[in-house]
């Protein structure tokens, strides 16, 4: 199949002048930067809203968890359909779908009168991120060309998957405190506007030939939702749970015949030949592993600063402050190396000085300071982060067929949420259960220590939650220096090489 060279229009310089089509370059940007930031934050945006919603709407235990995983699985179980879907029908045409969508789910979701209204509210998200997500990164290859402009592209997409999260936890707590939780809902309806008005800004390529695979459609779209399904109840009921084992098994059935269905087709959804780069699969493998660590650190270090801590939730999320300018800092700097270094040299250092934040995570103890330990463990895995995301995102579509770049997207995208599903839910069963080592329900008797004001409980339980919380962290630098692993064994590309022309970005 021959290399649709129509993928990206240059920018080519004007007599001197600046580059032709800058401001329209900068309009793309800021689109396809806000869509990511909008996707990113709603992963986190209603964790810390989650009571408030849980008190209007009546909305029992059991179904409280589903407000968020309603969301995680429509998103990953629909990304790779998404992807390929905008290789096929256009890319600019379903990232334009995915958002409309997404806002209208927003606008039901702040409307909810009941909790089954938000809770399907939730899962129209969760398609509509599905849509947007793959070929707002395909939109990069196709919009910027190759080289610098494309690499600071890259950059910001990348600095928002962890801005997005954090910005997610800020703007949950303080929209709920200072407004309603619905306008955590509310606050996407500005941003999806501004972004569907932006996108004729960006370039569209040419279409995939052929037609959508339906059989891999379903196998595939199933699996992962199966996939997705038995890790997250893994983490709520326990790995023996028969449901969580049903869920595995369905999703190991589903996704061998996925394979086996993407073999043996003329029109495959996912072309087997995007692990032929060892490059490429690494750059899945080692997101998969940043994702697990990364998001089961946001989830323990919020439970830290307000169990522990005491924090409000305006105060927890001006906490992540330096996290948001450490990640945005490096992908910053990492994204102007790109140029000049391979990306195992920027992705490398990055996830070790990842790993060592989170090392210093794994000591805070009940009393901990915040600008004496927290905030610099923050900023330092960030940093580290940040220095990760870059080499990744631009691995992921290096070299692919512009046939192929948005279901390479989707592929990252969903490695990234797989691994952050995966990292929570494994991560909360080593922390409770070296918590109650300690002292039996501990998180129970914390809550009923505060209730009666028996300080000695409070101060035994909070040590106990403390000890599970610092063995999640220390579990997510392992995670880190699995990403570092594969990326020293796995990613073998030199330094991204400028080419004008070309599909995507091209690999030495």
């Amino acid at each position: 199949m021959s290399a649709d060279t129509t993928a990206v229009a240059p920018v080519r310089p004007k007599p001197g002048g600046k580059p032709d089509g800058g401001r329209r370059l900068r309009l793309a940007l800021f689109v396809i930067a806000a869509a990511q930031l909008m996707v990113v934050l709603d992963a986190t945006i209603t964790n810390i809203a989650l009571p408030s919603i849980q008190t209007d709407l009546k909305v029992s235990d059991g179904n409280l968890a589903w407000i968020v995983n309603a969301y995680a699985l429509a998103f990953g179980g629909l990304l790779l359909l998404g992807g390929r879907a905008g290789d096929l029908f256009g890319r600019r045409r379903m990232f334009r779908t995915g958002i409309a969508v997404f806002t209208l789910a927003s606008v039901l979701g702040g409307l909810a009168p009941e909790e089954g209204m938000l809770i399907g509210a939730r899962v129209l998200q969760g398609v509509g991120a599905a849509m947007a997500a793959p070929s707002a990164l395909a939109l990069i290859a196709t919009t910027f060309p190759a080289g610098r402009a494309r690499n600071t592209a890259m950059g910001v997409y990348a600095a928002m998957g962890g801005v997005g999260a954090t910005v997610g936890l800020l703007l949950g707590g303080t929209l709920t405190d200072v407004f309603d939780w619905r306008w955590v809902f509310f606050v996407n309806i500005p941003i999806g506007l501004t972004v569907l008005a932006g996108t004729r800004t960006l370039v569209e390529a040419g279409r995939a030939p052929g037609r959508l695979d339906i059989p891999g459609a379903i196998t595939g779209t199933g699996g992962l939702i199966a996939l997705v399904h038995g890790i997250t109840r893994g983490g709520d009921h326990g790995w023996t749970d028969g449901l969580t084992l049903g869920s595995f098994t369905a999703a190991a059935v589903l996704l061998v015949t996925f394979l086996l269905v993407q073999a043996r087709t003329g029109h495959p959804m996912l072309p087997l030949r995007l692990f032929r780069e060892r490059s490429r699969w690494g750059s899945y493998a080692t997101m998969l592993c940043i994702g697990a660590g990364m998001f089961a650190t946001f989830y323990f270090l919020t439970l830290y600063m307000q169990l522990i801590l005491g924090y409000s939730p305006v105060r927890t999320g001006f906490a992540y402050l330096p996290f948001s300018l450490g990640v945005a800092m490096a992908a910053g700097l990492s994204s102007r190396l790109a140029a000049h270094l391979a990306p195992r040299l920027i992705a490398g250092p990055g996830l070790a000085v990842a790993a060592a934040g989170m090392v210093w995570f794994s000591t805070l103890e009940p009393d901990s300071s915040y600008t004496g330990h927290l905030m610099p463990a923050m900023f330092v895995t960030a940093l580290g982060l940040g220095m990760g995301f870059v080499p990744m995102t631009l691995g992921a579509v290096s070299g692919v067929r512009p046939e192929d770049t948005g279901i390479a997207s989707a592929l990252l995208n969903t490695a990234q949420q797989v691994g952050g599903a995966l990292g929570l839910a494994v991560m909360s069963t080593l922390s409770t259960s070296a918590a109650d080592d300690r002292l039996p329900g501990a998180a129970a008797a914390l809550y009923r220590g505060l209730a009666t004001k028996d300080t000695a409980l409070v101060a035994r339980a909070g040590e106990a939650l403390t000890h599970g919380y610092t063995r999640a962290f220390a579990a997510a630098a392992v995670m880190f220096l699995a990403g570092l692993t594969v990326t020293a064994i796995a990613i073998n590309a030199r330094k991204q090489q400028h080419t004008e022309g070309a599909g995507a970005v091209h690999t030495g």
